[in-house]
């Protein structure tokens, strides 16, 4: 059963010109993405930085206003909704930022942290409010203790814990986890990765798990997108991602990605070129420049994303639907 739909959602940034600022064009961030995220699932989101995964995860949660396109949430479309519609809609979707220096306020304590959205959505105040975070704390792995201590007192994955906490708070059903881990350690990734898996199974939460590290992914995703200058490219369960990838560009990330076993060697391929301007990308597929594989096609018609049995790619090589 389908939580969260995404139907041609398109971000645009306009790029001035000049002394006074003129439009001379837009970035394409996001620029006509359709995605189905199911109830209780991870769905990973893969590509370079500055294909537009962050933004697209923004957008989704109105954090950044689209261009266009349609969001529907429990058969609501939240581009409609009013300011006051979209504040209560917002305790059912909650984010984990990247950068857990960044995003917590140096000048409140942990609990209040924490307790503002139980504040703001009026769900606690006194001793409930009090006890709900200390649940919250014990919930993430932190102790009772730390409630009155300050982000600079915490290391890096500890501060992450406490941005887990703040989004837990409000009971949310849907939580954008925006490079959660990137920051990290690499045995505090595998910690804070156990947690969030932990965490769904107890209370049936469904991610968008948004990442630029395949080994992260695989480890948390049920189905894998991967996405390219705006676009997302190819889609599916993440053991047909990483088994059976279709679309050139997949095959790529996947050749980058380091292999434990010495025995094991797998071919590197490496990209011609560079990532296209999103202010004015290739016609047709988008890729196409860097493909090894491109034909006449490929540079005068996009091509759209085609399914087969669950496994969606936008290409015309190796797509399920063969172009003349």
């Amino acid at each position: 059963m389908s939580l969260l739909e995404i139907r041609d959602l398109k971000k645009y940034f306009p790029v001035g010109d000049g002394l006074f600022s003129r439009k001379k064009g837009n970035v394409k961030a996001v620029d006509g993405v359709n995605l189905t995220i199911n109830e209780g699932e991870t769905l990973g989101l893969v590509g370079e930085s500055g294909c537009g995964k962050s933004t697209l995860g923004r957008t989704i949660l109105r954090l950044i206003e689209p261009t266009s396109g349609e969001v529907i949430f429990h058969d609501k479309n939240l581009l409609a909704l009013s300011a006051r519609e979209l504040r209560e809609m917002r305790r059912e979707m909650q984010i984990i930022f990247q950068d857990p220096y960044a995003s917590l306020n140096p000048r409140m304590r942990v609990g209040d942290i924490i307790g503002e959205g139980l504040e703001i959505h009026k769900l606690a105040r006194g001793r409930a409010k009090r006890d709900r975070i200390m649940e919250l704390l014990h919930q993430v792995g932190l102790r009772e203790d730390h409630y009155p201590r300050y982000p600079h007192e915490f290391s890096g994955g500890q501060r992450q814990r406490i941005g887990i906490a703040r989004a837990l708070a409000v009971s949310p059903k849907f939580i954008v986890c925006d490079e959660p881990v990137s920051s990290l350690d690499v045995s505090i990734q595998a910690q804070i990765i156990n947690l969030l898996q932990e965490l769904q199974e107890r209370m049936h939460l469904t991610y968008l798990f948004i990442s630029h590290d395949l080994r992260v992914v695989e480890h948390i995703s049920h189905r894998v997108a991967i996405m390219y200058l705006g676009k997302v490219v190819e889609i599916a369960a993440g053991e047909t991602i990483y088994r059976d990838a279709k679309h050139p560009y997949t095959r790529a990330l996947l050749s980058a990605v380091p292999m434990p076993e010495t025995s094991r060697k797998k071919e590197r391929i490496v990209l011609e070129g560079d990532v296209p301007s999103p202010v004015n990308p290739p016609s047709g597929c988008t890729f196409h420049p860097r493909c090894a594989y491109r034909q006449p096609l490929c540079s005068e018609m996009e091509p759209p994303l085609d399914f087969a049995g669950g496994h969606g790619v936008s290409c015309h090589v190796f797509g399920p639907i063969k172009r003349a």
